[in-house]
C-alpha cells in the first residue's frame, strides 16, 4: 500500500484549501488503494474572507492548520512533522491559500517566497526523486522548488502562466480534464478549478493526476 502525504493551507477556496479538490484528491488516493495523511503549516492564515460576501473579515485571524482540520476530520499533523522518508508521494490541492499561506505568491508573483516548511517538505520529496501532485494553483509553487524548466500547468491563465514562466518554469496550457508531467522530475499538475466550472469537471483532472502519481511513485 502507497502513503501519500498531502499539504492543505485552510479551509476555503479564497483564503485556505479549496474544498471540493482537497476531498476528491483524498477520495481517489483511497480509490487507488492507497493511505493518505494530511498536513497543514501551523500558522495565521495571510487573512480570512467571507465566502457569502467575499469580502476580507476585518479584525478576525484564523490559523491554517486549525482551519485544515475541519477538511479531514481533525486527523491532520503540523507540517514541521512531515519527513518525506515516511511516504511514498506528495499531493498539494489548490485554493487561493496555497498563494497566501504556503507562499506569497498572490501578492508578489513571480517573486514570490514559499513558507519554510512547505519549502523543505516540497524539496524533500524533490530530491528523493518522489512524485508530486500539484493542482490548480499549486503548480505556482514548482519553480522555486525544482530546476528551471520543469514543466507544469495551472490551465491557460496567461498573466499567471506568464509569471510562472518568468520564474523558471515551463508553462504548457492544458484543459481541465488532463494533466501535464514532467517526468524528469517526476511532477504532475493539473487545473482543476482554475478551468473546472463544476466539480465533475475539476473531478476529471484530479483523478488522473493522482492516477499518475500512483504510477510514478
Amino acid at each position: 500500500m502507497k502513503h501519500i502525504a498531502i499539504i492543505l493551507s485552510g479551509c476555503g477556496v479564497f483564503d485556505g484549501a479549496e474544498i471540493h479538490e482537497a476531498v476528491l484528491t483524498l477520495l481517489h488516493v483511497e480509490l487507488q488503494g492507497g493511505k493518505y495523511q494530511c498536513f497543514a503549516p501551523n500558522i495565521a492564515q495571510m487573512h480570512v474572507i467571507n465566502h457569502r460576501t467575499g469580502e476580507v473579515a476585518e479584525n478576525e485571524s484564523r490559523n491554517v492548520l486549525t482551519e485544515a482540520a475541519r477538511i479531514t476530520r481533525g486527523e491532520i499533523k503540523d507540517l514541521a512533522e512531515l519527513d518525506a522518508n515516511d511516504f511514498d508521494a506528495l499531493i498539494l490541492p489548490g485554493g487561493f491559500g496555497a498563494a497566501k499561506n504556503l507562499s506569497d505568491f498572490a501578492v508578489t508573483g513571480a517573486e514570490c517566497r514559499l513558507n519554510d516548511d512547505v519549502k523543505s517538505a516540497c524539496k524533500a520529496f524533490a530530491n528523493a526523486g518522489k512524485a508530486v501532485g500539484y493542482i490548480c494553483i499549486s503548480p505556482a509553487l514548482i519553480p522555486k522548488i525544482y530546476q528551471q524548466g520543469t514543466k507544469l500547468t495551472i490551465g491557460n491563465d496567461e498573466d499567471t502562466a506568464s509569471a510562472i514562466n518568468s520564474m523558471g518554469g515551463e508553462h504548457v496550457n492544458c484543459p481541465v480534464d488532463e494533466f501535464i508531467v514532467d517526468e524528469r522530475h517526476k511532477v504532475v499538475s493539473t487545473p482543476a478549478y482554475m478551468l473546472a466550472g463544476s466539480i465533475t469537471q475539476a473531478n476529471a483532472g484530479i483523478s488522473k493526476l493522482v492516477k499518475k502519481v500512483f504510477e510514478l511513485s
